[in-house]
């Protein structure tokens, strides 16, 4: 490989963390809000309302079942309103964002799901507000899921951002598309499929350590 695509593949590969990096950390502060919300609104959760809980429901499950590359051409208004661009790095972090966050929300909510009711009672038995139950027992007993949730999430944003290159988002999709297939450079393409495979094994080694690290059941 030129020095010319070396340089285009750490380029590319640096915009692909960005990108990943990036709508995953905005994942991450919107999706787990969502799901707790999901959990303590629902039917015998510490904030019973069921007519919020639903609507949220309803909003998730509508961006969820929305397919990533039609999601990313519908939200071209909304990202250029935002970014002022419909292209690059900058752009693609928007519909990434928007899309991941509902998919974090369910993963997160499913983790919340799963601390013992025992001790949330407990802990209203004690006299904890809605408030002292969240930041004391419901996310702490939690944490190993929610951050185990973020790792799938973040190497799913891998292979979105890769799919983003196709309308101009730029990192190793875009490098894939215009060089590996556009030009028949096989060369190229196996190089960014090695790329992508490092950083998922990375990222999913990385986000193992610490759930193990975590979890204290383990």
């Amino acid at each position: 490989m030129s020095p010319i695509m070396l340089e285009l593949l750490w380029r590319s590969t640096w915009e692909t963390l960005l990108m990943t990096g990036a709508s995953g950390l905005i994942s991450l502060l919107a999706g787990l809000p969502l799901g707790l919300a999901l959990v303590i609104t629902d039917r015998g959760g510490i904030a019973e309302n069921l007519w919020i809980n639903r609507v949220l429901g309803a909003v998730i499950n509508a961006f969820r079942s929305v397919p990533f590359i039609i999601l990313l051409v519908a939200l071209i208004p909304v990202t250029r309103l935002i970014v002022g661009t419909s292209l690059g790095t900058n752009a693609a972090i928007v519909p990434l964002a928007i899309a991941a966050t509902p998919y974090y929300a369910r993963i997160a909510e499913v983790s919340l799901r799963e601390v013992d009711r025992g001790l949330i009672e407990a802990a209203r038995a004690m006299g904890g507000n809605r408030w002292t139950i969240i930041r004391e027992v419901l996310v702490p007993e939690a944490l190993p899921g929610i951050v185990s949730g973020f790792t799938v999430t973040l190497v799913t944003l891998v292979g979105a951002s890769a799919m983003a290159g196709a309308i101009g988002a730029g990192g190793l999709g875009d490098l894939a598309i215009r060089y590996g297939y556009q030009r028949f450079e096989t060369g190229v393409m196996i190089a960014v499929v090695a790329v992508l495979i490092v950083m998922v094994c990375g990222i999913q080694w990385l986000g193992d350590r610490i759930t193990a690290r975590l979890d204290h059941r383990a």
